[in-house]
């Protein structure tokens, strides 16, 4: 009985201490004040968010030759994750955040949450791009999904702006996608171009001086006027020999005196003469070399020049089927943005999600204050 009345008057003497007070308060003071102001803010001052929803991706056109779309093993299209990269990293660029403020004003969307009331989740306008361009970053969520999907969630004060803004971001990737196509063919044909205009320049040129060449010779094929002149020498010769051989006829048969010799040797001789001016024209004349020289170099020049046109004509050829074939490269991988989801018109908030935010407040309050007390009776009982 004495044992029992002992241990009474020990829980008996068992009262809140000093610390068991502060523990109380500490508590009030980090996780019940803490839990009761958030739900405060989220049910009285935190203003209701619209979400719009936009999904897309870049495609590759890829269409191959005729042979291989009948054998049926063409890619007809394709994606490619560089792309959709470099377009993952412009919708959270500050020049896409210019663009659409100077467009539709994202200052004035998003201070419709009324940044008085509403300081935490409102923008307060104007701000610096920076403080723009991180504003957006909490409204505009966007994710890299797999295959190269890209899935953006926008946020605003009403579903109309919601929709706009995804719009708009929709509009800019479209263009931001066009560019790039336009300079990759650009860049694809460049090269192609460029050897094409020399070739069109030196076939221009080497027909310029063929012609010029034409004009000042009076000859327009050298080639065909040596056959020509060729045919008729070979004509003179003949009536030549025929004539010399009648010469020799009459003169076995016929007195010396006979006329018909006089005429015969006045026709032998203004043929000949007619072959010597003819052998001058081709060149090939025995008397007069510097005659000899000046129609060959003129044959030579004409020869050079319709070799250096010929030339200048397969060079372009072949420049023209490789633009031909660097176009017909650039189209065949062309880009376009596809969307399989577009931009949404919500009809109730989604955010605040104010149950989810309130129980994290209450958690980490609670953890904080629960990792407080535990340092302290740790230290308490070490001292």
């Amino acid at each position: 009985m004495t044992e029992i009345n002992a241990g009474l008057a020990t829980v008996s003497s068992a009262r809140f201490k000093l610390r068991h007070w502060l523990v109380v308060i500490s508590f009030v003071a980090l996780v019940v004040v803490p839990s009761l102001t958030g739900w405060w803010y989220l049910w009285a001052r935190a203003s209701d968010r619209y979400e719009s929803t936009v999904g897309f991706s870049v495609r590759t056109e890829e269409l191959g030759s005729a042979l291989e779309m009948l054998g049926g093993i063409a890619e007809m299209s394709g994606s490619s994750s560089s792309d959709t990269e470099i377009l993952y990293n412009f919708i959270q660029s500050q020049e896409l955040v210019r663009e659409i403020d100077e467009r539709i004003d994202l200052r004035g969307i998003w201070a419709k949450g009324d940044p008085e009331k509403d300081p935490i989740f409102a923008y307060d306008p104007p701000g610096t791009i920076e403080d723009l361009v991180a504003y957006w970053r909490r409204m505009v969520n966007v994710y890299d999904a797999d295959a190269g999907l890209l899935e953006l969630y926008v946020q605003a004060f009403t579903p109309e702006d919601a929709q706009l803004i995804a719009q708009e971001i929709y509009g800019e990737s479209t263009e931001m996608i066009n560019r790039l196509s336009a300079i990759a063919r650009q860049d694809a044909t460049s090269y192609a171009r460029e050897e094409l205009d020399q070739a069109e320049e030196r076939l221009s040129r080497a027909r310029r001086e063929l012609t010029q060449f034409r004009n000042q010779s009076q000859i327009v094929d050298p080639s065909a006027s040596v056959q020509s002149q060729m045919g008729l020498l070979s004509s003179l010769q003949l009536q030549l020999a025929e004539t010399l051989i009648d010469l020799d006829i009459i003169k076995a048969t016929a007195s010396s005196n006979d006329p018909r010799l006089a005429q015969l040797e006045r026709r032998v001789a203004v043929i000949e003469s007619r072959i010597e001016a003819e052998r001058n024209k081709l060149g090939i004349s025995s008397v007069d070399n510097a005659a000899n020289d000046a129609f060959a170099d003129l044959v030579g020049e004409f020869e050079r020049l319709s070799a250096e046109r010929d030339f200048a004509q397969e060079s372009y050829t072949a420049a023209r089927a490789a633009y031909e074939a660097a176009i017909a490269e650039a189209r065949r991988q062309s880009r376009y943005l596809a969307a399989h989801v577009r931009p949404t018109l919500a009809e109730a908030p989604t955010h605040p999600q104010r149950y989810t935010l309130l129980a994290l407040t209450m958690l980490f309050a609670f953890l904080s204050w629960a990792i407080l007390v535990l340092a302290g009776y740790a230290l308490r009982d070490r001292s």
